[in-house]
């Protein structure tokens, strides 16, 4: 089979598509024929070594992908050859076959196609455990997203609004504002333009933003803290800039509020009943219209490595997706 593999640590432009052999499932494993692959930030991250948990080398990058059962191993029973699935995985993704725990599927629903099913789960789980459960978000608060056109940014939008908040996006140009608009922001700010907590206070009459979701990191981190309201709650999500910022401890005291840490790939492994609860929430509102994924291109597995490169460099508004198997 054709795979994207990972050699060498380094950027995107390392990667090479490779033959390698075909994977055949043991004892509680499936083969899935991977339809689409979609594109994360850690993805970017974790062929650089740079994410806390990276596969040993050579690897096949890629950690989300919907597909069809092709085979399965001893003692699976929850699936079946010929069943529509979803998988998240560590790993090896970004192939035209990927080996996979039974256990890590989810039934695609018939309604969805795989390029939706392959686009979905990390970010919208992201950004619903993010204000759900970490941010206790409410209604009538003000929620504000940086980074707000990106994949998770995009969920964070739709999912503040299914909650009955206010949505502040923030992004660098409007060509991205438009796009958070188009998904259900309120208000947009161009960060790239407009002092941010200006524009915050502009916007909340000096209140500030309840919940501010922080998927970039580096020097707007502060500015955005400074955005607060009292008793507000800063998630911390990522570091899309590439710099981990150094947080005044004098503003969260000032403001009375909290720096909240968000990390879904732990708490699907060691809550997956909370995940459950989680998983038929969005679905449900999936199938309701309420969601809506924005992807941006789909790339043939041979672009794969053009893909990530575009994904890294924060050209993207939405998700990319890598597709093995042609449309």
């Amino acid at each position: 089979m054709k795979a994207l593999v990972c050699n060498a640590w380094g950027l995107p432009e390392t990667l090479v598509v490779e033959e390698i052999p075909d994977p055949g499932p043991g004892p509680g494993q499936v083969v899935i024929r991977v339809h689409a692959a979609g594109l994360n930030f850690p993805d970017a991250l974790i062929i650089q070594n740079k994410y806390p948990f990276t596969p040993a080398l050579p690897f096949v990058p890629g950690s989300e992908c919907a597909g069809v059962v092709e085979s399965i191993g001893p003692g699976v029973e929850q699936v079946k050859p010929g069943d529509r699935v979803i998988a998240y995985t560590e790993s090896g993704a970004f192939a035209e076959k990927l080996l996979a725990d039974a256990n890590a599927l989810i039934a695609l629903p018939g309604s969805l196609d795989f390029a939706t099913g392959s686009a979905f789960l990390l970010t919208y789980g992201t950004s619903y455990h993010a204000l759900v459960d970490r941010g206790a978000l409410r209604a009538g608060e003000t929620l504000l997203v940086l980074g707000a056109s990106g994949g998770v940014g995009i969920a964070a939008i739709e999912i503040g609004k299914a909650l009955g908040a206010r949505v502040i996006a923030a992004a660098s140009s409007a060509e991205k504002l438009a796009i958070c608009r188009a998904h259900g922001a309120d208000e947009t700010i161009d960060y790239a333009a407009l002092d941010l907590k200006r524009a915050v206070n502009s916007l909340t009459g000096d209140k500030g933003a309840d919940v501010i979701y922080d998927p970039v990191g580096g020097p707007i981190t502060e500015a955005a803290i400074r955005s607060c309201a009292w008793r507000g709650r800063r998630l911390v999500i990522g570091f899309a800039n590439g710099e981990i910022p150094r947080v005044p401890a004098n503003l969260t005291l000032l403001k009375g509020c909290s720096l909240v840490g968000v990390f879904w790939g732990r708490y699907v492994k060691t809550e997956p009943a909370a995940w459950a609860q989680d998983l038929d929430t969005l679905f449900g509102w999936l199938q309701g219209g309420r969601l809506n994924p924005h992807i941006a291109e789909s790339y043939p597995l041979e672009r794969g490595a053009e893909a990530l490169a575009a994904l890294l460099a924060r050209k993207v508004s939405g998700k990319l997706i890598i597709a093995p198997v042609p449309a």
